[in-house]
Parts: C-alpha cells; structure tokens; sequence
C-alpha cells in the first residue's frame, strides 16, 4: 500500500525555508510525511536523486576519504569518522570493516537515495542519504572538510539516476520479527538451540525457526543466560569502562543497516534525556528515556559465552547493544565480563 502525501513538494520547500534549523526528521515528523520525502521534494534544488547500489556505493567511498557514517533509529544515533575500506558486498548483504567505519548492510531495504547539498551562511555541505521503503533513513553520510569534493562529484555522478522529479513514493513496511504465543516447548526448544549455539550469530537464525522476537527469547531464556538490569546500567557501564580503559564494542541498527564502534570510549556527557558520548572519532546519541528493559545476555561460543548489554524500547524494537571487545576465536575479556556481572540488577520477581 502507498501512501499518499496532500502536500505538494513546493509546500514542502516552503515549510523547509521557514525552518531552515530544524533538523530534517523531526520537521518531517511534524509535517506528517516521511524524512524521504521531505527530502525529494528538493530534487533540483540541491538535492540529486541517485540509485541505490549499494556495492558501487560501498566500493566507491573509499577514494573520498575521511567521511562521517551515520546510523540510527528511533533512540539511537551513531556517528563515525573515518574511512569507508575492506568492502564486501553482493546482492543480499555487504560488510565494511574499515579501521573505524565499521558496518553490516542489508541491500534490499536501500530503496531511495539522494546527494544533498544544504547551504549553511557561505558553507555547503554534502552528504549522501538512503531511505528504506517507508522513507526512514537507513544510513548517511556527511562529507568533512578533508573529504575529497571531486571524487564524491565522481560518485554521485555514477549514480545519478536519470528521474530527477520531485517527490517520492513511500509505502509502509510491517515488523519482519517472529512473535508468536510462548508455552514451555517452546522455551525447552529455545533453551537446547541457545545452549548448543557456537556462534553468535546463530541466534537470529534460532529466533527465525522459532518464530521469536528477541525480547520474546530474553524473557524466556531464564536466568542462565539472561537477566534484567536496572534503568541506571547503561551510564554505570560507561562510567566504568571509561575509568577501567575497557575497549567495548557499540551497536547501533536501522532497518538496512547495523553501525559498530570498537574501541575505548572516553568522553561521556549526559544531556537532558541523552546520553552522549564525544570522542574524536565516535559520537553517540542515546535517549535514555526511551529505554523500557535493559537485559544482561549471555551467548555460548566455541570460544566460551560473550555477554552483550541489550535494551529495548516500550515496543519490544532493539536500540542498541554493547559488547566487550574481541576478535573472532578470542575468548571475552575477563574485565569486560566482570563488568557485566556487577551491573545493578532489577529483583527476579520483576523480570518476569
């Protein structure tokens, strides 16, 4: 189904003059349309609609040098600087695992994509934006003033797509998450597949069999591998990992992409309901206030268990996730670890 937008990209362009400030989201948001379509209304004025390939996006990046990647969601944003290097990537999936840009891609949710240009007083800046189906932002990029101009003219050239017409179709996309009626066979199955997993990344394939959210398979799980931390773990966690120099790892996802930070953080600021952190090349952006359940999780691995940091927004969505950092075949850091198992915990009646 396609919805329909009453206002005409010229009302869009107006109200986008009348709030030259507010950021593109939340004056979407009060507009009622999407964040694609504010931005397709601009199609010839500084915007260019591109295609949205993602392997020659990808490949193409790295020769325009230092660039902020930017993901996020609803609670979430994710900043960082760095170079797009060591891409792969076909049709279904691509990775770049670069020094510092470091991302897991879903190309089928890159539909929309544009080269913005916005005026700021004498400066311009540019950056490349790609929308899923629905018109949500699924990753950006802002150049920098040491990005070279003429290799990303090059790009957006490559992939200039030959409709530059005003406007764009959006349509709505349901939660492609298993959610289904637990009973204790299921969570005796779930328990057997968590515990014989040697991969991490065997999980979302345990969740697809069984037709589970991963909230669902958290609550489920029992205490062995699972439990639930108080409101205040996520700055405790930061707080000491700055004091102790534990390098962790930092996950951040929208629907057609996953951004991850790895290393030690530093400069933490909270901020109103933000928790921010500032560092020279990773920033962070997370509303505290839109966290409903924060979760201690624990994954077997041929290389013993690893334990994430995991909270969830009020409709079950995950925001983020926190790791120690590690290399495939390396143990989890014992710090890291310990950490984890000392975070404040909400009392067994509550996690029920």
């Amino acid at each position: 189904m396609t919805v329909q937008n009453t206002l005409l990209p010229e009302d869009i362009r107006r109200k986008r003059a009348e709030n030259p400030k507010m950021r593109e989201r939340d004056l979407a948001r009060i507009l009622s349309i999407s964040e694609a379509e504010l931005v397709a209304a601009h199609c010839g004025y500084g915007v260019t609609r591109i295609e949205p390939r993602v392997a020659d996006f990808l490949t193409g990046m790295e020769a325009v040098g230092p660039v902020m990647a930017l993901t996020r969601n609803e609670s979430a944003v994710h900043e960082k600087i760095g170079v797009y290097e060591n891409v792969s990537a076909s049709e279904r999936s691509a990775i770049v695992l670069g020094k510092d840009i470091d991302l897991r891609v879903f190309p089928s949710h890159w539909v929309h994509a544009f080269a913005v240009e916005k005026r700021d007083g004498d400066e311009v800046r540019h950056s490349l934006q790609f929308f899923d189906r629905a018109g949500d932002a699924v990753h950006k990029v802002h150049l920098r003033p040491e990005s070279d101009l003429n290799a990303y003219r090059q790009l957006v050239e490559k992939l200039a797509n030959p409709d530059q017409r005003e406007g764009v179709q959006v349509s709505p996309i349901a939660s492609g998450e298993g959610r289904q009626e637990s009973d204790e066979a299921v969570s005796q199955t779930l328990r057997e597949r968590w515990r014989a997993m040697e991969d991490v990344h065997q999980f979302v394939g345990i969740l697809r069999k069984l037709n589970l959210s991963r909230q669902q398979a958290v609550h489920l799980i029992g205490d062995e591998f699972a439990w639930r931390l108080d409101g205040t773990s996520i700055p405790v966690m930061m707080e000491r990992a700055v004091e102790a120099q534990i390098p962790i790892m930092c996950f951040v996802g929208s629907r057609g992409c996953i951004q991850i930070h790895s290393g030690p953080i530093m400069n933490v600021r909270p901020m109103g309901p933000w928790l921010n952190v500032m560092d020279p090349t990773f920033h962070l952006h997370l509303r505290l206030d839109h966290l409903a359940e924060l979760w201690a999780v624990r994954k077997p691995t041929k290389d013993g268990h690893v334990t994430s940091l995991e909270a969830y927004d009020a409709a079950g969505h995950l925001v983020i996730q926190f790791f120690g950092k590690r290399h495939e075949g390396e143990t989890e850091r014992a710090d890291w670890r310990s950490l984890m198992e000392e975070l404040p915990r909400l009392p067994q009646a509550s996690a029920a």
